[in-house]
């Protein structure tokens, strides 16, 4: 169970960076607190003197918004995948100039 939080906290993590420009101030705020900061609902709720249900509530709509966005756009699968070529590509050669351009292709990412 903890690893499944784990994961979902990377995935979010990763949809917000690709994503957060599609959300408005609130849903990015919200967001920033919850997965970033690692802020409790209440937490939130107190800052933004809103109840803890209405945090939640909002929380759970903008990550499925951000899961809609990456059905529809597939920036982190996608990068994913580059990702995943890039470090089979290094693996396949000893050569240190592709070695270092894959590097820097790695992190225009």
């Amino acid at each position: 169970m903890m690893q499944a939080n784990i994961d979902k906290t990377m995935r979010m993590n990763y949809l917000f960076d690709f994503y957060q420009g599609l959300l408005t101030d609130k849903q990015r705020n919200y967001l920033e607190r919850y997965y970033l900061d690692d802020e409790s609902l209440s937490e939130i709720a107190e800052t933004f003197e809103v109840s803890r249900q209405a945090v939640y509530d909002n929380i759970k709509r903008t990550d499925e918004l951000l899961e809609d966005y990456e059905v529809k756009l597939g920036l982190y699968r996608k990068f994913e995948e580059r990702q995943q070529l890039i470090t089979e590509m290094k693996a396949m050669t000893e050569d240190k100039a592709l070695i270092a351009k894959l590097e820097q292709l790695e992190m225009i990412e």
